[in-house]
């Protein structure tokens, strides 16, 4: 018979694994770097995405870009909030 808390915690416990991979990776990509640009993506590069937003970029030092999406499936372009009390969201165009 299966242990309905045992199945639970083992999914928690997975959960918790995929948590910390995720982390790591944030960190390893965005920590301690520098942001050298920030602009909209132009309208051709919205459209070679597929979307019909034009949303809110930045470049760390490294060359990487990185910008909001809808979901990780990259179905549309997201707005990008900030904890900033005047300026609270970057929103998409």
């Amino acid at each position: 018979m299966v242990n309905a808390l045992d199945t639970k915690e083992k999914v928690m416990n997975v959960i918790k694994d995929v948590e910390k991979h995720w982390d790591k990776v944030a960190k390893g990509l965005l920590l301690n770097k520098k942001i050298v640009d920030v602009r909209y993506l132009t309208k051709e590069e919205s459209e070679n995405m597929g979307w019909y937003e034009r949303v809110v970029a930045f470049q760390t030092e490294d060359g990487l870009w990185f910008f909001p999406s809808r979901d990780d499936e990259g179905n549309g372009g997201g707005a990008l909030f900030t904890s900033d009390d005047k300026e609270s969201c970057l929103p998409v165009m």
